[in-house]
Formats: C-alpha cells, sequence, structure tokens
C-alpha cells in the first residue's frame, strides 16, 4: 500500500463500492463505539454526580462563581460597587419523590453527552470520510477541531455568560412581595442544562454553513439578502432555549448574529474558492483542447 493511502479509504474502495448493507454495518460499529463512549462518561457523571450538582450545576448561584468575581473586580475599577453580587437567595425544592433521583440521571448523562461530543463527532467524521474525494477531504481538514472548538465556546459562554446572569434575575425577579421564589430541582437543572447544551449546539452555525456552500445550497447572497429574515429567526431561537427574560435573550441573540455574520465569509470564501477552481478546470479543457 503507498505511504500516502488512506487505509480506510483502501478498505472502502479497495474492491469496489461497498453495498448498502456494507454501510450499514460499518455505521452500526461507529454509533456503538460513540454510545460505548457516551455511557463510559455517564457513569463517571454518575459517580461524581454530589461534585458534579454541587460544584458545576449549583456554582453560577454563588457569589464566588467567576463570572461574579470577575464583574466585581470591574465594578472596583470603575468605581460602581453595585457591580459586586455578594448574595444570591437561590432556595431550591424537590416537590416530587423521585425528583432528585431523576436530575442525578439528567445530570450524569449531559455530562456524558458533554464530554463524549469530540468522540461522538470524531466517529461520525471516520463514517463520512471515506466517501469524499482527496480534494474533498483535504479542503475538509480540520473540522472535528473546528466543530469541538464552536462546541466547548458555546458551552462556555452558555455556562460562564448566560447562565448565571439568568439564575440571577429569576432569582431576584418580583411582581409581589407576598410571592417567594421557590424553584423546583427539576425546573432548576433542565433550564441550566437545556441552555449550556444548546447554546453549545447553536454555534456549530459556521460549520453547518460551511458544508452547505460547499455543495452549493447556500451563497453568500442568499445569506445576504436574507440577513432581517435571520435576525428574527436568532430571535425566536434565543426565546426558545433561554427563560422568559429580556437580558438572556439579547446575551445570546448577540453572538448569534456574530457567528452568523462569520458564516456569511466563510460562504463567501467557499464560493470564491468553487469559482477559482472551476475556472483552473476549465482553462486546463481548453488547453487540453488545443
Amino acid at each position: 500500500m503507498p505511504l500516502d493511502q488512506d487505509p480506510i479509504e483502501d478498505e472502502v474502495r479497495g474492491d469496489g463500492e461497498m453495498s448498502f448493507l456494507d454501510h450499514l454495518e460499518e455505521l452500526r460499529w461507529h454509533v456503538v463505539r460513540s454510545l460505548c463512549a457516551i455511557v463510559v462518561f455517564t457513569i463517571l457523571g454518575f459517580v461524581y454526580v454530589k461534585w458534579v450538582f454541587n460544584e458545576i450545576l449549583l456554582a453560577p448561584a454563588r457569589a464566588d462563581f467567576p463570572t461574579w468575581r470577575a464583574l466585581c473586580k470591574l465594578g472596583d475599577l470603575i468605581d460602581n460597587p453595585a457591580l459586586c453580587i455578594t448574595d444570591i437567595p437561590l432556595e431550591l425544592q424537590s416537590r416530587f419523590m423521585t425528583g432528585q433521583f431523576t436530575i442525578t440521571i439528567v445530570s450524569a448523562l449531559v455530562l456524558g453527552l458533554i464530554l463524549s461530543f469530540p468522540y461522538v463527532i470524531w466517529e461520525l467524521w471516520r463514517f463520512i470520510r471515506p466517501g469524499l474525494y482527496s480534494k474533498e477531504r483535504k479542503n475538509s481538514r480540520g473540522v472535528v477541531g473546528a466543530v469541538t472548538f464552536l462546541f466547548a465556546s458555546g458551552i462556555s459562554f452558555g455556562y460562564y455568560v448566560i447562565t448565571p446572569l439568568m439564575v440571577y434575575v429569576m432569582v431576584n425577579f418580583k411582581i409581589s412581595e407576598a410571592i417567594v421564589n421557590q424553584f423546583d430541582i427539576t425546573s432548576y437543572v433542565t433550564t441550566v442544562v437545556l441552555l449550556i447544551f444548546g447554546t453549545g449546539l447553536l454555534f456549530q452555525l459556521p460549520v453547518v454553513i460551511y458544508f452547505l456552500s460547499k455543495i452549493g445550497l447556500v451563497t453568500p447572497g442568499f445569506l445576504r439578502k436574507y440577513r432581517k429574515h435571520s435576525v428574527v429567526i436568532i430571535l425566536v431561537v434565543a426565546a426558545i432555549i433561554t427563560p422568559p427574560d429580556i437580558l438572556s435573550q439579547v446575551l445570546i441573540t448577540l453572538p448569534l448574529y456574530l457567528l452568523f455574520e462569520i458564516s456569511i465569509l466563510i460562504s463567501a470564501r467557499v464560493e470564491r474558492k468553487r469559482k477559482r477552481e472551476e475556472e483552473e478546470e476549465l482553462l486546463r479543457e481548453q488547453q487540453s483542447g488545443l
């Protein structure tokens, strides 16, 4: 086998095209390995669930959370003591018999999904990659790293920026002093988890636009034409994944719109490269015709 030949590609294309059943068998093993990774990390999360719950899920509701410490330092620099949060009166309760056990399972599963996400993407890419031409594989180099980086960025933004501000606003928001904010543990964990994980997925927008541009379904002209419509869609998505407060929606809308603008630049670059390759191919055909 030549040194520059891909062993996976040789396995797939060495004796011709794979049958449909062969593809299903190959996909099955990628799915099995991905599920095994999720299960392993989920078990790990279940073992350390108390630490995960106290030090990760409840951390944004404490005054010593990094976000609040950073805001307090900023307040000291600009002489604005209002930025220093000294207490967040969060009160949680479990109103269902299986509430705490259910949240234990959910917390462990979400941790398993987040930690195994890079490996799952890598397995998915291993399944797709052999079906690409060498030029397509070359142009898609680093896609697993890009997806992982964007996912980690989204998770970090959701956890360190949106979640603590959302918790602070919801805990302190009252329409009457006669009403005490005592949140159910299921509601709290579900909201935080969906917010963080959803933000991580939404940050994949540039990658999605890149591949849609590669296959010609999306162009930079199309994205620019419907820029105003995209703002409305982003606002709707932000309203779905965030609690019903303006601050959280604005916080998720701004980075999503920035990612949309970056996606336009990515799409424009893909289109320029495709046109350049088409011109080069046309030139080679003309020269070979001579």
